[in-house]
């Protein structure tokens, strides 16, 4: 049993391992340790191909982990997967619905199959907004009212538990803002829902949590506001009288700079370096030009997501991921 009730999925030194065709060994999830407390929802970021959906399959039973421990809503997994899948809703994969048949009857047939009652289907459909079309074909649904089906299926079963893998993968900016507010109001009814994703915005917007992972291994946990807060500054805005020739000698001194107007943004190239506006200040003050304001600039979860995945390629030697960011 899971030494602490409030977690519903915990992981420890999960790993999974595979071999390629040549006999190359692939470490897909490197000794992960996830935790997710009740109540909310947790993003689960990273680049893709840093894991995400290699541990979702293991945490549902779909891909067998090469060592490690996990449990689901304090139960120890896979063993006793069985036990716990009824309180557990899952969108890995697009679920198989007939085409010919209305949004509404496929559920009906899916809530039989599951044994939840007929009220359950009208309810589903009420939380995923699908309320009007409900009676239309599948076939002649768009791609988030699919999505948004999918998801009505497994809330038939009034899970405790939410997993979805990329679940705005292929929709446009309004069926992104659609899913996020969806499953931002299943956050608030008492589902914990675990959001695995690599689009930045969808994660800052709805999660409470997040989890931040690159080459399958942990690179930070806590809330938004954590996250953001430990990440030390380093851009500064900058205001001179002179802006051209204070570009000039922060450029030279290898800070990295770019001008709006009158202000510079200025910002640190040595990762490992402390005191960003003190080292600003001086090598202004030494070549006689003085601040008239200094003022920090924040990181927000894309930077600090950015900045954790470009130090992580460096330690892997392989490529910092783009920012994938979307209204």
């Amino acid at each position: 049993m899971s030494g602490d009730g409030d977690l519903v999925i915990e992981t420890t030194g999960l790993r999974k391992e595979f071999r390629t065709r040549r006999g190359r060994r692939v470490v897909a999830v490197d000794d992960l340790d996830l935790a997710v407390r009740a109540g909310g929802v947790h993003g689960f970021l990273g680049p893709n191909g840093s894991g995400k959906t290699t541990t979702v399959r293991m945490l549902l039973g779909l891909a067998r982990a090469s060592r490690g421990r996990m449990h689901l809503l304090g139960e120890p997994v896979p063993q006793r997967l069985p036990t716990v899948m009824s309180r557990i809703g899952a969108v890995v994969e697009q679920p198989k619905f007939v085409p010919s048949f209305s949004g509404r009857k496929n559920l009906s047939l899916l809530a039989r199959t599951v044994g939840a009652p007929s009220s359950a289907v009208a309810d589903a459909i009420a939380q995923v907004g699908l309320e009007g079309r409900e009676k239309e074909r599948f076939k002649g649904y768009s791609l988030g009212m699919k999505q948004r089906l999918a998801i009505a299926a497994t809330l038939l079963k009034s899970p405790q538990l939410l997993i979805l893998d990329e679940p705005t993968n292929g929709l446009d900016p309004a069926g992104i803002r659609d899913i996020r507010t969806m499953i931002g109001r299943l956050g608030d009814t008492g589902v914990t829902v675990l959001l695995s994703s690599h689009i930045l915005a969808e994660v800052q917007q709805v999660c409470d949590s997040v989890t931040i992972i690159g080459n399958g291994r942990m690179l930070a946990t806590g809330t938004v506001d954590e996250l953001v807060g430990e990440q030390a500054v380093r851009m500064y805005s900058v205001l001179v009288a002179d802006p051209a020739a204070a570009a000039d000698v922060l450029t030279r001194a290898e800070f990295a700079v770019t001008r709006d107007g009158d202000r510079l943004t200025v910002e640190g190239t040595d990762p490992t370096a402390t005191s960003l506006g003190e080292q600003i200040s001086r090598t202004l003050a030494v070549n006689r030009i003085y601040l008239r304001e200094l003022r920090p600039m924040h990181a927000d979860l894309e930077s600090v997501f950015l900045q954790l995945t470009h130090d992580d390629s460096l330690r892997s030697g392989r490529p910092a991921p783009r920012s994938d960011a979307q209204p």
